[in-house]
């Protein structure tokens, strides 16, 4: 049976990671959480409060503390730099408000996209992102490009905003969402957009089970063409 490798893009909170993590579970699969790896940039900057032009001293502190990722006990993921667990820390507003810029510098793409292409060298593996399709493995057999209304992806928030105790207000949540939508379809570098062979599909409406299963099914028809 081959390994393949799939990609799933879209904008922030259209369900991307969820589905993910499910589809990865369900056939074996490694999940790459590429958007973990650029809050750890974005985390960085943050804390010893970097700018744009301090882009190697970023570089300097990923490379002396690589980003990894562990499972917990419960079997959910854990986000590491170096030896300082920063699952939640990378999840606060203050990170999703700043990840646009950080995400958007060259040499920060450069080097995280060149150990995600390492990592999914061997196949078997599922990543979400941005530029997954487009940039990252434009060659994955299968690309999905998931959107939803900027509505129902502030009230997705809202609600895992609630049971991680972060507090929250909608209006401002969806404020922020159509903000980054903006950003990240309008940088320079590696813009939100789909690939030319993606499969887009609507989310608005549609529940986690749903959106899995239309992803499953397609993943294992190419699975079992490719025997």
């Amino acid at each position: 049976m081959k390994a393949i490798r799939i990609a799933i893009d879209g904008p922030a909170s259209s369900g991307k990671s969820t589905v993910a993590k499910i589809i990865a579970k369900n056939l074996g699969y490694t999940y790459l959480d590429t958007g973990a790896m650029y809050r750890c940039a974005t985390y960085i900057a943050l804390q010893h409060h970097y700018q744009a032009a301090d882009v190697q001293l970023i570089l300097k502190e990923l490379a002396s503390h690589p980003i990894s990722f562990a499972k917990a006990a419960d079997g959910s993921q854990l986000v590491f730099l170096g030896d300082q667990e920063v699952t939640s820390a990378i999840r606060q507003n203050d990170v999703t408000n700043n990840v646009s810029w950080v995400s958007a510098l060259p040499e920060i793409r450069a080097e995280l996209v060149a150990q995600q292409r390492r990592i999914a060298k061997a196949g078997a593996i599922i990543m979400d992102g941005r530029d997954i399709g487009t940039v990252v493995l434009p060659d994955a057999e299968l690309k999905i490009f998931l959107v939803a209304s900027a509505k129902e992806r502030a009230e997705r928030r809202y609600k895992e905003n609630l049971t991680k105790g972060i507090a929250t207000d909608l209006e401002t949540l969806k404020k922020e969402i159509e903000a980054r939508d903006y950003k990240d379809s309008h940088r320079a570098l590696s813009p939100l957009k789909p690939a030319a062979d993606a499969i887009h599909f609507d989310t608005t409406g549609i529940d986690i089970q749903g959106v899995v299963a239309f992803i499953q099914e397609k993943a294992e028809k190419i699975i079992d063409m490719s025997c």
